[in-house]
């Protein structure tokens, strides 16, 4: 037997050697995930040291210890050095104590009657732009400022799940689809939301059920009694109806592609937010990126979607200062998009990429297991970032 027929005799059955290698990965992943959070794999959240609190609070790291020395409010963990730590349940009641206790309500900032349920994309037509550790690190830090916020993950390669810690092929999660789909199985969205190991923070994991939907709505778009079907664009709209007094936030990680998932997505959104790496071929493909999203938007617009946003921005990510092409390629996006791209750029970060090797955030990591410089460097450009985007939300309330 030549080595050419010996090889094609290898891979013949690809059905079955592909399923044998997934269910491989599979049971190794979750070997893995064992390891990292025992004794059951459930992820859970390491306390916030007193200055992490008060900046999360807007207050001063000496105004929280003067309140638990006075034994006021939740009483923090302290060490045998003095040092200060909170849960981050206990952030969320400190919030409530100072609300109710403090010179002005503005401690816990949900939403108040007349603000609508702020629904943010996070998009882009390639892979490698940081979009899930966006929108990851931005639904982290919605939560820790005290609001309510749903995460959707919409990506049937299930990251920001992974992220959170839902093995789609092992938990057994059921995706959107299920409040999507159009057949008499549609179901309750609240029915899919699952509690995340952060207090405020909610999610609805992604599987590769959501790839259903791509092939479904093409099929009711033609068929004769298509006429909901055409309004593929209102669905999700009228999922996160039933949910939406319990939230101020909804992000989503939307998929690479523009196929009718980030359609219906999009359609939802009070906040576009488009990431792109500072590279050539990164913005090229953003460009053919813009020119299809317009093109179809602008379709659906006349087909009737609400696409009235709030705001659109673009997000420079992984970004490295010193290299002079990306400078050049960050100010070239400026010229052209002006006050469309955010101040501040996401930097690269050894920090947030060592991390991701453990299935975890920035925020869920503690600074100890870094280089100092390294931690607070990314930690400080993660604030900058996520706060300038939280404060874009806040004025779209008038606040």
């Amino acid at each position: 037997m030549s080595a050419l027929e010996d090889m094609r005799d290898q891979i013949a059955e690809v059905d079955v050697l592909l399923t044998q290698q997934a269910h491989e990965l599979s049971v190794m992943l979750n070997d893995h995930r064992l390891e990292i959070f025992p004794p059951n794999a459930q992820k859970t959240l390491r306390p916030f040291q007193l200055n992490e609190v008060a900046h999360f609070l807007g207050v001063s790291s000496g105004y929280l210890k003067n309140l638990s020395l006075e034994g006021k409010g939740p009483q923090p963990l302290v060490t045998p050095t003095g040092r200060r730590s909170y849960t981050a349940d206990q952030m969320l009641e400190m919030r409530r104590f100072l609300d109710k206790n403090g010179r002005s309500a503005k401690y816990v900032p949900h939403r108040r009657e007349g603000e609508h349920l702020q629904v943010i994309s996070v998009v882009n037509f390639k892979g490698g732009s940081a979009k899930t550790t966006t929108t990851a690190h931005l639904a982290q830090y919605f939560a820790l400022k005290g609001n309510r916020v749903l995460v959707i993950d919409l990506d049937p390669q299930a990251s920001l799940s992974a992220l959170h810690g839902f093995q789609p092929e092992i938990d057994r999660n059921e995706s959107l689809y299920e409040a999507l789909r159009y057949d008499d199985d549609r179901k309750p969205l609240s029915s899919l939301i699952k509690q995340t190991n952060f207090p405020g923070l909610d999610i609805i994991p992604a599987n590769l059920e959501l790839q259903e939907y791509e092939y479904d709505t093409p099929l009711a778009l033609a068929a004769k009694d298509g006429a909901m079907g055409g309004l593929f664009f209102g669905r999700l709209d009228e999922a996160l109806a039933e949910v939406a007094d319990n939230y101020d936030f909804v992000l989503i990680d939307c998929p690479p592609q523009l196929g009718y998932l980030t359609l219906t997505a999009l359609s939802a959104s009070s906040g576009i937010l488009i990431t792109v790496h500072p590279q050539m071929l990164d913005v090229m493909s953003m460009c053919q990126f813009l020119l299809m999203m317009g093109e179809v938007l602008g379709t659906l617009k006349r087909a009737g979607a609400n696409m009235e946003l709030d705001w659109l921005r673009y997000l420079v990510t992984r970004y490295e200062p010193t290299d002079g092409p990306q400078s050049q390629m960050v100010a070239f996006m400026r010229s052209i998009f002006k006050q469309h791209v955010l101040v501040n750029e996401m930097l690269k970060s050894t920090a947030i990429s060592d991390a991701g090797i453990t299935k975890q955030t920035l925020y869920e990591v503690d600074r100890s297991q870094f280089t100092r410089a390294t931690y607070d460097r990314a930690m400080e450009c993660l604030h900058r970032v996520n706060q300038e985007i939280l404060d874009l939300a806040y004025k779209a309330w008038g606040r």
